[in-house]
């Protein structure tokens, strides 16, 4: 069967920007920014994602574009005669599966959220414990929480199954811009809300003794944990694009404008929420309940609080399902390629699959909620964990370890298929960093992921 290739640059780019562009872009980053002192996390988060992101991002790409192959396949193609390394493409399969066991009940969550402000059910003057009080009740209820993950499901499926370019490229092009459309506005507006610059200096300009005051090696570790995770390495989920790719460009170049482009929704997103949070007087460190409980309060206190609702809520959906659709893609192709699956099967199948793997996610907040699995979690928070923790970080290890030990396949040949094309190219005076530093700075993250 011919691979299928992105049918524009700007396809690749977007569709690649997409899977990185999720919930750790627009509700991790925020509430994790808020709770390290603002704008020195994001100091130390954009020098960790130059010197961590965009390297590892370059080598799932060219394992991908070497090879023309989703990951296990890929590292058979590339790895000499006798060696193991596709014993990880499996991994990488099981991490995709994983993230999607608990993402697309989040991305349902968006959803439910959208349709919740456009019906009405949050009204202007409500109190803090009834806009609380519609979290809660969504979570206690698995029939309406499955019934929102599995049109997140069903739908992410459906537009694969049209294939690479009438499918996923079609519809994240327009989901895509669709997105950057609504961030402007929304941040636009939260500049206009009285007392928003407390919100933007909070955020923009650095104050070393609020970092010193959360502890500056915190600091530092939450922006090095962030700068990675937010573009979902380790796991294949980039592999499989590098794999779509032509050989037109250099990879350091497109690796750079896919972060460009994450890291603007990533700050964007800080733009909607700090301004807005300040302005209103509620505090930015809130955690993962910024989203859910925090800003509705918000909206329900601002003149047309159901309207900037809606359209936050519908860019939050775009932003998670543009991820969804991308590792189903990733799903799809890994099963095509080893199984000889048509995509119509592929897709249908591996509905099936997900739909199932993704109920005890939706159980656990209700049926299950006594349930704990890893450290005390409930489900949701042990496959985050599984897949943050252990799989991101470890993956990204092995992809580095492979593209630059003579072990694998080595540095000469990742040089090589990273320069190919026209743009920014990698210096192989860098092979020391990639070598020896690089992987001492994911092991760090590894290892205090475990803690």
């Amino acid at each position: 069967m011919e691979r299928e290739n992105f049918g524009s640059r700007l396809g690749f780019i977007l569709v690649s920007a997409g899977c990185a562009i999720g919930i750790g872009n627009v509700w991790r980053f925020p509430y994790v920014a808020g709770q390290n002192g603002g704008a020195v996390f994001v100091l130390f988060y954009l020098l960790f994602l130059l010197c961590m992101g965009v390297p590892v991002l370059t080598m799932e790409l060219a394992v991908g574009r070497a090879s023309g192959k989703s990951a296990v396949k890929a590292y058979s193609v590339l790895e000499k005669k006798g060696q193991k390394w596709h014993i990880h493409g499996w991994f990488c399969a099981l991490g995709c599966y994983l993230l999607m066991m608990y993402y697309t009940t989040v991305s349902g969550w968006m959803v439910s959220y959208f349709f919740r402000f456009v019906t009405g059910t949050f009204e202007s003057g409500m109190d803090t414990e009834a806009v609380g009080g519609v979290f809660s009740a969504l979570l206690a209820d698995p029939v309406e929480m499955g019934i929102w993950m599995a049109l997140t499901v069903f739908a992410g499926f459906f537009i694969c199954s049209f294939g690479l370019q009438n499918g996923l490229e079609r519809i994240t092009k327009w989901m895509m811009g669709a997105l950057l459309v609504l961030i402007v506005v929304l941040a636009a507006h939260s500049f206009l809300l009285p007392g928003a610059g407390e919100g933007v200096s909070f955020y923009l300009m650095p104050d070393i003794g609020r970092a010193k005051e959360v502890g500056l090696w915190n600091v530092v570790t939450a922006a090095m944990n962030q700068s990675f995770f937010t573009l979902s390495l380790g796991i294949g989920a980039m592999e499989i694009f590098g794999s779509y790719m032509k050989k037109e460009h250099t990879l350091a170049g497109e690796a750079v404008r896919i972060c460009a482009l994450d890291t603007f929704v990533a700050l964007m997103a800080g733009l909607i929420i700090f301004p807005a949070c300040f302005s209103f007087g509620v505090q930015p460190d809130a955690g993962p309940s910024l989203i859910f409980v925090t800003l509705p309060n918000v909206f329900v206190g601002m003149a047309g609080g159901r309207i900037w609702g809606a359209l936050f809520f519908l860019f939050m959906t775009f932003a998670s399902f543009s991820t969804v659709i991308a590792v189903f893609e990733n799903l799809m192709a890994c099963c095509i390629d080893q199984f000889g699956w048509s995509r119509k099967r592929a897709a249908l199948l591996n509905c099936i699959f997900v739909l199932i793997a993704s109920l005890p996610c939706v159980l656990g907040y209700n049926v299950w909620s006594d349930l704990h699995l890893i450290g005390g979690r409930d489900v949701l928070d042990s496959e985050d964990f599984l897949v943050s923790n252990v799989l991101l970080p470890g993956g990204s290890l092995v992809y580095l370890l492979f593209c630059v030990t003579k072990w694998g396949w080595g540095f000469d040949h990742y040089l090589k298929e990273s320069n190919t094309g026209t743009g920014l190219r990698i210096s192989g005076k860098l092979k020391f960093y990639f070598q020896w530093i690089l992987p001492v700075l994911i092991l760090v993250i590894l290892i205090l992921g475990l803690r």
